[in-house]
């Protein structure tokens, strides 16, 4: 019985494949007859009627797995393949080339769409060296100007594209570019290099090449790689739209109108913006002298700090804190850590940390330069509270008229386009208002307000830059000028300097949590203005991270 049963298991069980194929037909049908000229058929073949392409490969070199097929072209590629079974990825063309660079650069290589030459050029195709090199040198200039490192990767991606040069990477780092350029599978990628040495804040440069950028990448404008280096070398020449009397006036006049936002009044306005210009002079002369930055920094910080400590001492009915506090508004390094930030919350870490230990350096020398003279002052019996706090906001339309003074004079010592410094300007002016709203009329955190203002700053400007094809750091860097933790840093400095270590570290502690929620602030509102102004077929993937693991 039990062999019976094994016997009927054994007839249940499926054929060998050398006993039945998957090319035998079932029982009851017929094995149909082929002719003997015809070959078997198998589901392989190709209909009837159907020609077969013969591809014949090139005599003179053997196919090997790395050898495109002779059908295939980098310019022409199969419409009905693509890499890893996804479907073809096509970018509407009225998006920015911001937008579309950006969406590029996140997908993998084999999913980019095929590069569309904007550029006329010859049959033969763009010198890929001379293509490189202008990349390069278009990035230096970005990069130099305060970009952040995604906008600057999206830039020369951009020009490669436009250009016809498809499987381009670009790397950017805080001193270095670099961009590879392979034409196929199986040649020699080519790779250039450029080293960042100097840092300039030009925000007219700036926008010049922004526009640069964009008649590259547009159809409407045919821009020759002679007429790109032609204007990239004009660029280059442009003198600042500045003179050098304009820009120290402005940097007094910033001072002042910090200062007025702390609770002072015309007197205390001059005596900041005196402070403010000596300190500016003295930073120039070292500079012209070669001494770095951080030198610098700490120099300018000094004559603020010595005009607080004389009206001490002299014992005027004027706020000290005020008058130095003014001083340290055009020191602080804004824009620096909202590049730093920003670049860390896109996935350049190398690069935000590089931006933040220069951040780091900066807030250093100007603690240094107001350490050593308050700690000169408090020898020779200076009156300084380190207790003291400024008073609640009382003069809303004083204090709103000097926050749109000092985004204006910041747009100047940015040597932004006079078109530009109004709007940037009204754009300071409605933050302060949020700011003091939240945190004066309605008692809410300091951080949050500084978070809420900031990110509408950082929306604003998001939106100016699309109507106007420009950089945002236009219409943002200055207008967070009002932000600035000013106050925190001295209160800080000062408890140090009179060795409260506990006071000063938790002040400090503050300006710094200050200053990144400007930051995260203003890179919000940039991610909230592109959520909702999204262009149809040029969405933006993140990148994707693991929970930690």
């Amino acid at each position: 019985m039990v062999a019976e049963q094994h016997d009927v298991i054994e007839d249940r069980k499926p054929q060998s494949d050398e006993a039945r194929s998957a090319f035998t037909p079932p029982e009851g049908v017929e094995q149909p007859q082929v002719a003997e000229e015809e070959s078997p058929t198998s589901e392989f073949a190709l209909p009837a009627g159907l020609a077969t392409p013969v591809i014949e490969a090139p005599a003179e070199q053997p196919a090997s797995a790395f050898t495109p097929p002779s059908a295939y072209t980098a310019r022409e590629p199969n419409p009905m393949s693509t890499t890893g079974s996804m479907p073809l990825v096509r970018l509407s063309k009225d998006a920015p080339w911001q937008d579309r660079m950006r969406t590029m650069l996140r997908m993998p290589v084999g999913d980019r769409p095929v590069a569309e030459p904007i550029q006329k050029h010859d049959d033969a195709g763009p010198a890929v060296p001379r293509v490189l090199d202008l990349v390069l040198r278009i990035g230096e200039l970005l990069l130099a100007g305060g970009e952040g490192a995604e906008d600057v990767e999206a830039a020369m991606f951009a020009i490669c594209r436009s250009y016809g040069l498809d499987r381009c990477e670009p790397t950017v780092t805080f001193t270095m570019l670099a961009i590879t350029h392979q034409p196929s599978l199986v040649d020699d990628p080519v790779t250039a290099n450029r080293t960042v040495r100097r840092r300039g804040t030009d925000y007219t440069r700036l926008a010049a090449v922004h526009r640069l950028v964009t008649d590259m990448t547009s159809e409407d404008h045919e821009v020759s790689l002679e007429e790109a280096y032609r204007r990239l070398a004009e660029i280059r020449r442009n003198r600042h739209p500045y003179p050098g009397w304009a820009l120290t006036t402005a940097c007094g006049l910033l001072a002042g109108a910090a200062s007025v936002l702390l609770g002072g009044g015309i007197t205390v306005f001059l005596v900041a913006a005196v402070g403010a210009v000596l300190g500016d002079r003295l930073a120039w002369l070292c500079a012209s002298r070669g001494l770095p930055e951080f030198y610098q920094f700490a120099v300018a910080a000094m004559p603020p700090a010595a005009m607080g400590v004389a009206l001490s001492l002299l014992q005027w009915d004027l706020s000290a804190p005020a008058v130095i506090t003014g001083g340290l508004f055009a020191l602080i390094p804004g824009r620096a850590l909202v590049a730093a930030v920003q670049d860390g919350l896109t996935g350049f870490y190398v690069t935000a940390a590089a931006r933040l230990l220069e951040v780091g350096y900066f807030f250093v020398a100007i603690v240094v330069g107001v350490l050593t003279v308050l700690y000169g002052g408090l020898q020779i019996d200076a009156q300084l509270n380190p207790e003291g706090t400024f008073q609640p906001i009382d003069r809303p339309i004083l204090q709103t008229l000097a926050s749109i003074l000092l985004c204006l004079t910041f747009a100047v010592l940015l040597q932004q386009d006079r078109s530009t410094v109004l709007i940037v300007a009204a754009n300071g002016g409605v933050a302060w208002v949020v700011y003091a709203s939240i945190a004066v009329t309605a008692g809410g955190s300091p951080i949050m307000a500084t978070a809420v203002a900031a990110g509408l700053v950082g929306l604003f400007g998001q939106l100016l830059s699309r109507y106007w094809h420009t950089s945002a750091l236009l219409y943002v860097t200055a207008a967070i000028g009002p932000l600035l933790p000013g106050s925190a840093t001295y209160f800080g400095v000062l408890a140090i300097a009179q060795n409260h270590l506990n006071q000063g570290v938790t002040s400090l502690a503050k300006a710094a949590a200050l200053a990144l929620a400007i930051a995260i602030g203003v890179n919000l509102g940039n991610e909230i203005a592109r959520l909702f102004l999204r262009t149809p077929g040029a969405s933006r993937a993140a990148a994707k991270r693991t929970r930690g693991f």
